[in-house]
């Protein structure tokens, strides 16, 4: 019976694929990359979009609590046309050399037998450029990023399916912050990013993904609560603390195997089968 329910582990395991998010998951929040594509943002926001610099820290606060990014909440203030070339601005003039090549990072990757995909916000540069300097470019099978989510022929319409109308010059976000509850409508956005339910169907769908047999891996509990809510098993990176939506908390991304164990075990009673399968040959002695 032991054996028959290690054959079964084998051949059925517990999770067929991991989903990493990139930016303060792969690398820490210490590196301070976070903090610099934050200032850019700001001085977009200012310089391209002429926004008044006494607004923009709040309304950047604003734009990600409702729209999921920044730059996807800039879509309802009919700033679309320019989502590509902000990325170009805002991840163009990183400090990319902050992040360093993570060598042992690298190694846990590779030895998980377990099909291994990006998801992100970010724009496929970004990401790409982030897996590079971490020295991870061939860790994954694929990335889904803000292209893949948003390929250029999409059909304007909102995150969660709606048609996208625009209404910048009627609505003021600020007034709405202070009274969500109010009549006032919010205008949605084309956009489709975590945390909200669509982004995490296409990633289902692009990468042929079964959430049941999934552990996504992201710093944001927003992103991670909805993926829950989708039948993902959950990891929060970053954080030691359980909280509702989470099923695991790590401290650091290199605590993968102390927290997960079963991912390289299931490999590991794989090859204990294997060896326990083979038929032993007796050799005839003589005196």
């Amino acid at each position: 019976m032991e054996y028959e329910d290690q054959i079964n582990q084998a051949v059925h395991p517990r999770y067929e694929c991991l989903l990493f998010d990139v930016d303060d998951t792969l690398y820490p929040l210490t590196s301070g990359l976070s903090r610099e594509i934050t200032k850019n943002i700001q001085e977009y926001m200012i310089k391209k979009l002429g926004i008044e610099e006494e607004k923009v820290p709040e309304l950047c606060v604003s734009l990600y609590k409702y729209y999921g990014t920044t730059m996807a909440g800039l879509k309802y203030m009919d700033h679309g046309s320019e989502l590509y070339m902000s990325h170009r601005f805002v991840h163009g003039r990183l400090p990319y050399t902050m992040l360093k090549p993570d060598p042992v990072l690298r190694n846990l990757l590779l030895s998980l037998p377990v099909r291994k995909v990006i998801f992100t916000n970010a724009d496929k540069n970004h990401a790409a450029r982030v897996l590079n300097r971490l020295g991870l470019e061939d860790c994954f099978e694929g990335i889904i990023c803000f292209e893949t989510l948003n390929p250029t022929n999409n059909d304007n319409s909102s995150a969660d399916g709606a048609k996208f109308i625009s209404s910048t010059g009627n609505f003021d976000i600020s007034k709405y912050s202070a009274r969500p509850d109010s009549e006032l409508e919010l205008p949605t956005t084309p956009v489709v990013c975590k945390p909200f339910a669509k982004a995490f169907e296409k990633a289902f769908e692009i990468a042929n993904i079964n959430p049941q047999k999934t552990l996504f891996f992201d710093d944001s509990i927003r992103n991670l609560q909805t993926g829950k809510s989708m039948g993902l098993h959950t990891v929060w990176v970053g954080t030691s603390h359980r909280t509702d939506g989470v099923d695991y908390a790590l401290e650091s991304i290199h605590n993968i195997r102390e927290a997960l164990p079963e991912l390289w075990e299931a490999d590991e009673k794989a090859e204990n089968i294997r060896y326990s399968g083979k038929v032993s040959v007796e050799t005839p002695v003589r005196a």
